[in-house]
């Protein structure tokens, strides 16, 4: 059993990791296009800011919708990346118990 879990649970704690980086390649595009900086016409960078924005809006959503409105502040972004690195710390610590 501990043949297959383990390294399936790494696999996990790896996805989880990059759906971070995900997370904060989203927030500097919203950033740079807030600011002026990305030209959303151009199709390339409308694809891949489209891209990062459809895969991390469904996690953020319910997560802005529990927390108080904070005025132009997002903090939506850090409380996932704070829950996803939880979720990665529980995974990694079964991984390791069912290892030994």
């Amino acid at each position: 059993m501990d043949v297959i879990l383990v390294p399936l649970l790494q696999m996990i704690a790896t996805v989880v990791d990059l759906y971070v980086w995900a997370l904060i390649i989203s927030i500097i595009l919203s950033w740079l296009s807030a600011f002026g900086v990305l030209d959303m016409r151009n199709r390339f960078v409308y694809l891949v800011s489209d891209f990062f924005y459809r895969i991390t809006e469904p996690a953020l959503a319910p997560i802005r919708r529990r927390l108080p409105s904070l005025g132009n502040i997002d903090l939506s972004p850090i409380v996932l990346i704070l829950l996803l690195y939880f979720v990665q710390n529980i995974l990694m610590r079964l991984a390791f118990k069912l290892a030994s």
